[in-house]
């Protein structure tokens, strides 16, 4: 418990509504907006639910806000999975600490950051400050998608929130920690992408070799520690030979 505080429960049907997704899946809705305890709700339910494997269930599907719910037609209904589902009980988790928080390498600033300067004249700040404040921040897995292991990262501070570029790079290289409006990501592969690129990391977020194979998990903390050029190419040199272990901290009692 956060703080030392009890936390209550309440039955989902009393934090949720269901909308039906076609005649196979239906969503749980926890609200309305980007908020790590509306999501922290999302990833519970998810959680209970492969606990409990209700008669029907195929699977789930987390988002921002809602989770989705894939089941068979054949073997239950909507209605007698929204019932057990609405039974369950979630507790309140704000404030909780992520159960982990990943500590991440980046080299910020040129080859390694082609936009920290562009990113530092759109907000007002000097590059060091931009850094400091990009740095400084916990952020949250909220989900993964658009690519394989890359993880969507909230919540950048408001001082660093920016839309899109206007062109988008036909190639972002792997690894490139990048922002756009609230969020902060990393491109596990060499992809297309949008999103201000302000710093690097050697670290590898997708390994199918790997079980499981992408390195963060939804509710996963992460800050992102500065190195310099020499330290950032000592551990990608680490990495490419399987020596390198990333550094986690556990949740505060």
């Amino acid at each position: 418990m956060a703080g030392g505080q009890a936390m209550t429960a309440r039955r989902i049907d009393a934090r949720a509504r269901f909308l039906p997704v076609g005649d196979t899946a239906f969503a749980v809705e926890f609200g309305d907006r980007i908020d790590p305890a509306i999501n922290a709700l999302v990833h519970r339910t998810a959680a209970l639910l492969a606990e409990a494997r209700p008669e029907g269930l195929v699977e789930t599907v987390p988002s921002f806000r809602s989770l989705l719910v894939h089941y068979d037609p054949l073997r239950t209904s909507a209605q007698a999975l929204q019932a057990f589902i609405g039974a369950l009980e979630l507790e309140d988790e704000a404030g909780q600490a992520p159960p982990r928080i990943w500590r991440i390498p980046v080299l910020y600033g040129g080859e390694a950051g082609p936009d920290l300067t562009e990113v530092a004249a759109a907000t007002g700040l000097s590059a060091a400050e931009v850094i400091a404040l990009h740095a400084g921040t916990l952020y949250r897995v909220y989900v993964q998608g658009f690519l394989p292991g890359f993880a969507y990262l909230g919540d950048l501070p408001e001082a660093l929130d920016l839309p899109r570029r206007t062109s988008p790079r036909v190639r972002v290289p792997p690894g490139s920690v990048a922002i756009a409006q609230r969020m902060s990501g990393i491109y596990p592969v060499e992809s297309p992408g949008g999103w201000h690129l302000i710093g690097n990391t050697p670290l590898r977020f997708f390994d199918p070799a790997r079980t499981p194979p992408t390195l963060f998990t939804p509710g996963d903390g992460v800050r992102f520690v500065p190195v310099g050029a020499d330290e950032h190419a000592a551990i990608r040199e680490d990495v490419a030979q399987g020596r390198f272990v990333p550094d986690v901290e556990g949740a505060p009692a």
